[in-house]
């Protein structure tokens, strides 16, 4: 068996992932003939095929799907050395991987983006917006540093560090102006509009609401803040948003905004990273950062 390159099992791995040569070639940064050839490279070497070609889609063949976690083994010890010797040098450089949620990326990342770049001139920042569990797996492969997410997320193998805490808003249309506020235990029988499953503020919401995830209900499953806050200033329903989201969302919708009493409905914000990265002090330090250039005006 001729030797294996990092290159090609690095290409492996997006194709895994991904399943598809296009999105693997895309997030690779290489054309999809140059991946495919790699790939066919990787599979003579090994003697064995490694997916199973469709029209559409990929799928790891069995001897595939044994080949990853070993490859993501490989991969993630690989990078630490690449974290070990950053973590020796003075400042954080080079490249930091950081997922974040999408109910915080885009009011967040604005601030987070200039007060790094104050802080860390030399930090080249690669930011990945996806939903928790999925940012939780990639941190806990190797392919993030760190992740902006809402805590908790109770994962032994990750330390979890809080960065502020805010509160959740009742957003109804611009006609309900005047009308008194509806009690927490009365929002379960409006028709309340959330984000699609897998989104952890689907699950705060459900929960300030006393209502069970898999209760059947009349709405609708959004995507995005947006899409909600939007049908809400067309009659649709009402929904709840992050405190940090107001401005962004409600400024071109005919809605009212309402808060309730206390206690308010909140969630912590916080970044999660592995405890065995050689990163970790700098990674606490960077949390500070996150912090003043939150409350910095």
């Amino acid at each position: 068996m001729k030797n294996l390159t990092l290159r090609q099992l690095r290409y492996f791995e997006a194709l895994f992932r991904h399943g598809h040569f296009g999105r693997a070639a895309e997030a690779s940064a290489i054309s999809q003939p140059a991946l495919s050839v790699q790939i066919r490279e990787l599979e003579a070497s090994l003697g064995l095929p490694l997916f199973e070609r469709g029209p559409r889609q990929v799928r790891p063949t069995a001897f595939g799907q044994e080949f990853a976690p070993r490859v993501r083994d490989i991969l993630r010890r690989v990078d630490d050395l690449g974290d070990l010797a950053r973590a020796a040098q003075d400042g954080l450089t080079g490249r930091l991987r950081v997922g974040i949620i999408p109910t915080i990326a885009p009011y967040l990342l604005p601030r987070l983006v200039r007060g790094l770049a104050r802080a860390h001139p030399a930090l080249d920042l690669d930011i990945r917006e996806t939903i928790t569990p999925r940012l939780i797996e990639e941190l806990s492969d190797g392919l993030l540093d760190t992740a902006i997410v809402a805590l908790p997320v109770s994962e032994p193998s990750l330390v979890e560090t809080p960065l502020f805490s805010e509160s959740f808003v009742l957003v109804r249309p611009d006609s309900d102006r005047g009308k008194p506020m509806p009690p927490r235990d009365r929002l379960h029988e409006m028709r309340l509009l959330l984000l699609e499953e897998g989104h952890c503020f689907r699950d705060q919401a459900l929960s300030f609401c006393d209502m069970a995830s898999a209760r059947p209900r009349h709405g609708l499953d959004g995507s995005t803040l947006s899409t909600l806050v939007q049908m809400v200033g067309a009659g649709i329903g009402v929904t709840l948003i992050p405190e940090m989201a107001v401005p962004v969302e409600t400024r071109s919708a005919p809605v009212v905004v309402d808060r309730f009493p206390d206690p308010q409905p909140a969630r912590t914000v916080g970044m999660i990273w592995r405890r065995t990265t050689p990163l970790a002090d700098r990674l606490t330090g960077l949390s500070g950062v996150i912090r003043q250039s939150l409350t910095a005006p």
